[in-house]
């Protein structure tokens, strides 16, 4: 790939306006999807699902962890592999302190069809502390769109994220992306425009060692 052209300064602040215009407008397009990404409709679980974790058996309802909002990343880990996708861990690797988000009223978790034994030395490797979760032998993927078969009866997984609120024991799907819909996120303000309650940037955003609620 070839170098940038080289251009005087004025010429230069020229092109950075007529880009800026751009990216302003691509700003506004961006609030714009996201408000309405919040008005999209929910649909209820109604089925039951259950997970194996840090702390055993769990629920859907269990990983919300007391909040009221949840947002599953979809982490490719076949059942047969010994470590997690590369592109995967990429991602996890990017998240901010969860605290932000746990503020906000929002849990943050990793679900794989891998069985827990085989997650457990992969996630002390990577040194991550988001809580992860095995899905295996359940329907959980499947019925998110996370994983398909193909003709021929193969599971295939694929990155995605899930979210979903709660309403006391009520649990509702808000919304799902995939693939190239990941590009861009990571961020807790990225993670928080994917969800049913926004931003709610009445919270502000302090240390994190100072929300009521903090830490992993």
């Amino acid at each position: 790939m070839g170098l940038p052209h080289i251009v005087t300064r004025a010429e230069w602040l020229a092109a950075r306006e007529k880009l800026l215009a751009k990216e302003k407008a691509a700003t506004r397009a961006r609030d714009e999807l996201n408000a309405e990404r919040r008005g999209l409709p929910m649909v209820e679980v109604d089925r039951d699902y259950l997970f194996d974790g840090a702390d055993g058996k769990a629920t859907l309802l269990d990983l919300f962890a007391g909040r009221v909002q949840l947002i599953v990343y979809h982490f490719m880990f076949a059942p047969e592999w010994d470590a997690g996708c590369r592109g995967c861990s990429g991602f996890i690797d990017q998240i901010g302190h969860l605290a932000h988000l746990r503020a906000r009223g929002t849990t943050f978790v990793a679900v794989s069809r891998a069985p827990f034994t085989r997650i457990l030395p992969f996630k002390a490797r990577m040194g991550w502390v988001v809580p992860w979760f095995s899905a295996c032998g359940g329907e959980f993927n499947r019925d998110f769109a996370a994983s398909y078969a193909d003709a021929d009866g193969q599971v295939h997984d694929r990155p995605g994220l899930s979210c979903f609120l709660r309403d006391g024991d009520r649990v509702f799907h808000t919304y799902s992306t995939f693939d190239r819909g990941l590009d861009g996120l990571g961020s807790t303000t990225s993670l928080l425009d994917l969800t049913a309650l926004g931003r709610q940037d009445e919270w502000g955003v302090q240390y994190h060692d100072e929300y009521e609620e903090f830490g992993y």
